[in-house]
């Protein structure tokens, strides 16, 4: 049986108790979705400060957001969405390689997502931004569980 974390200790209180079935039987996407929102506001935020506060041309903006978000969410899918652990140093760099290689193509797709609605098209910027994320969070999702954090088989 695997070590309990800090979140199945907090299903543990009172009143959350009546959920602890459901959130084991749910707990890698439920708690996808958790880090997912905090990686959101994360990558809203910055975007925000960048692009709005700071006046930085849309795109940039959304290249700095992206790097300081990646950064949040490798370490938050790696140890508590998808529990992954690694053997040395090649294998967590070949992990961190890959969950970067994952994100420039959702990179793309939501750079392309923000040219075309807000450049050519002049919708909202933090609009698009919004909408570009939940595209986003969703094809991340299925390359982190398909192609990075996948489970070890063992023989």
């Amino acid at each position: 049986m695997a070590q309990e974390d800090i979140f199945d200790k907090i299903m543990h209180l009172p009143g959350l108790r009546k959920t602890e079935r459901f959130y084991k039987k749910n707990k890698e996407v439920l708690l996808y979705l958790f880090f997912g929102g905090l990686a959101f506001l994360v990558s809203i935020g910055t975007y925000v400060l960048f692009n709005v506060s700071w006046g930085m041309n849309e795109l940039i903006a959304n290249i700095f957001s992206w790097i300081i978000t990646v950064l949040f969410a490798f370490f938050t899918n790696r140890i508590w969405v998808f529990q992954s652990r690694t053997n040395g140093t090649g294998e967590f760099v070949k992990q961190l390689f890959l969950f970067y290689a994952g994100r420039v193509i959702t990179l793309m797709v939501e750079e392309v997502i923000l040219l075309v609605f807000i450049t050519w098209l002049g919708f909202s910027s933090v609009f698009v931004k919004v909408i570009a994320q939940v595209v986003v969070i969703v094809l991340n999702y299925v390359i982190s569980k398909i192609l990075i954090f996948k489970p070890k088989k063992f023989s």
